[in-house]
């Protein structure tokens, strides 16, 4: 396990291929998990990848291994995204892509493609707008929005207050990670990760977990996403499963909309069958071909099976 300090707290990260001479042929790859959860949810994308190009996962602040020591954060907010009157909070997504730059430059990354899973793709869009020296290009994977929907936000925040609030450790001991197992998702997954969401879900910080959610989800963040996505000039696809019950297509199809490729009749969007809302552990072996295509510069097909 290796970690470094950004911004006064410890960060957990896994970087493989640097010690392959890698480094000079395909550009890195940096894996931002969602909302509760962590790092460990890409490793079966990075063991079908990690042979032929660097791949670099970390825990967000606040989430898996990178939960300590948050109380020596220094805040701050790129000036890119103060300059939109994006959230400064430190739980806000401007705040998470500046966490991100500063650990790339530690780790003397860049520029690299960025994959972000559900909230995690919001994040990576930040910080192609923020650092775009940074950024080649961006994968958005089960992500999405631009649509505010009031009744509908209202019931997913206080849906998510309730599962911050209700947790209590021996909840590890119960059914609930077999239930994890089945949530979400096309079709049931392995236990281990039905018992890796548990774990994660009951040991990110409180804080930081209610706090991503609300600070992401209010009416002026989410219609920023539109403007913030039609101003990218580096490459950004989506990746959206069929059957993803929390990040409708339609939501997918709305963002992408925006992006000058799509305007320009390019095909934006990936649609993988049998697929849910958890991508990289549902169809890890599809998602990584499509990686695969966009790191050597193919245009993948708008629909996998």
């Amino acid at each position: 396990m290796a970690t470094t300090t950004v911004f006064g707290v410890p960060h957990f990260y896994n970087l493989t291929g640097e010690d392959q001479g890698l480094t000079a042929a395909l550009p890195p790859l940096v894996f931002i998990h969602g909302w509760l959860l962590s790092h460990k949810y890409w490793q079966p994308i990075i063991d079908r990848l990690s042979a032929n190009q660097p791949c670099l996962a970390y825990d967000l602040r606040g989430f898996g291994e990178s939960r300590y020591g948050l109380e020596r954060y220094s805040p701050g907010i790129p000036a890119a995204a103060q300059a939109w009157g994006a959230s400064a909070s430190p739980y806000g997504l401007g705040a998470y892509a500046r966490d991100l730059a500063a650990l790339l430059d530690q780790l003397n990354l860049g520029p690299v493609w960025l994959v972000g899973h559900s909230l995690g793709g919001s994040v990576a869009l930040w910080m192609a707008h923020c650092y775009p020296n940074l950024v080649q290009g961006v994968v958005c994977l089960n992500s999405g929005g631009g649509i505010y929907i009031e009744r509908e936000f209202q019931q997913f925040r206080q849906a998510g207050k309730y599962i911050v609030g209700w947790r209590r450790p021996w909840l590890r001991h119960t059914l609930l990670p077999l239930l994890l197992t089945r949530m979400m998702v096309y079709r049931p997954l392995d236990y281990c990760w039905g018992r890796d969401r548990c774990l994660d879900l009951l040991d990110a910080d409180g804080e930081a977990a209610l706090g991503t959610l609300l600070e992401s989800t209010t009416e002026a963040e989410v219609h920023l996403l539109p403007r913030l996505v039609a101003s990218l000039d580096q490459p950004v696809y989506f990746i959206a499963g069929r059957q993803d019950q929390v990040m409708n297509l339609r939501y997918v199809n709305h963002l992408a909309g925006y992006l000058k490729a799509s305007r320009q009749g390019q095909h934006t969007v990936i649609e993988v069958e049998h697929c849910g809302h958890l991508a990289m552990v549902e169809q890890p072996e599809v998602v990584a071909k499509i990686l695969r295509e966009l790191a050597t510069r193919q245009q993948p097909a708008s629909t996998i099976n």
